[in-house]
């Protein structure tokens, strides 16, 4: 198994249109025996599927990722968990374990144009309720690229 995280100063970051770096985790047995953080070159959305795919990764955790990239992954037969935050070695360990807070909603289902759901990620509780990340109860009716990064 390998792991990618989208990566930034230890932490999981938040959009992954727009990540510079992804650390990389080799797994046997249930565990990690090696890692290491791998520069994105630039790269953006869905272009990124294709880092990962010459990585050889088969499993994505990320903060927010939109429709366009989902589609991607889901091509590339990579594994996503979504709304994640927090540091990134303890989100793998948290995978590894069965026990890692994720969102199944985070994925800003059905924005396929909007690539992205602000700084915030879109796993937030306090935004899906089951409508994706455009619900209008939260971003006005702008979907993914508008009113969410207002989101607190």
């Amino acid at each position: 198994m390998r792991i990618a995280v989208t990566y930034e100063d230890g932490q999981v970051f938040q959009h992954f249109g727009h990540t510079r770096q992804f650390k990389i985790y080799d797994i046997e047995g249930g565990a990690v025996v090696s890692s290491q953080v791998v520069d994105t070159g630039g790269n953006g959305h869905g272009a990124l599927a294709g880092v990962l795919g010459a990585l050889r990764a088969d499993t994505l955790i990320c903060g927010g990722i939109g429709g366009g990239a989902q589609a991607a992954l889901a091509a590339a037969g990579i594994r996503l968990y979504g709304g994640v935050s927090g540091e990134a070695d303890a989100a793998v360990a948290g995978l590894l374990a069965g026990e890692l807070d994720f969102d199944p909603q985070a994925r800003c289902s059905g924005h396929a144009g909007h690539h992205h759901c602000g700084d915030h990620g879109c796993g937030g509780e306090h935004h899906h309720g089951g409508h994706g990340c455009g619900g209008e109860h939260h971003h006005g009716g702008h979907g993914c690229g508008g009113g969410c990064h207002d989101n607190g």
